[in-house]
């Protein structure tokens, strides 16, 4: 009785470790964002124009496009994204000549 007892108690903790385990493997899954940010190259990085292209995952979400595109800085980017519960996770930018405007790629990240 005693034997059936503790080997009970044994096959309960393992089980409880294998689920607790299974359930920590669990990888977060993201919708990813980019938007684009349009800087004039002479003007102390002032921002001319954002564009955000269609993107799968602005599908139901409370941003849109219009309202991205509307914004006048890079701070307010930031800011209206966070507040989105968007993170931030990289920026890249391209310079094609030295007087062509600068081109900066936003990207951001929200898990589903």
């Amino acid at each position: 009785m005693k034997i059936s007892i503790i080997r009970f108690f044994c096959c309960t903790l393992l089980m409880l470790f294998v689920i607790t385990e299974t359930i920590g493997q669990d990888i977060p899954k993201y919708d990813y964002l980019e938007v684009i940010v349009i800087q004039k190259a002479n003007n102390s990085g002032r921002v001319k124009r954002i564009k955000v292209q269609e993107q799968k995952s602005l599908e139901g979400k409370q941003i849109t496009i219009k309202q991205l595109e509307d914004l006048e800085g890079t701070s307010d980017l930031l800011n209206y994204m966070n507040a989105a519960n968007w993170e931030f996770v990289d920026r890249q930018s391209i310079v094609s000549e030295e007087n062509d405007p600068v081109w900066m790629s936003y990207i951001f990240r929200k898990r589903k």
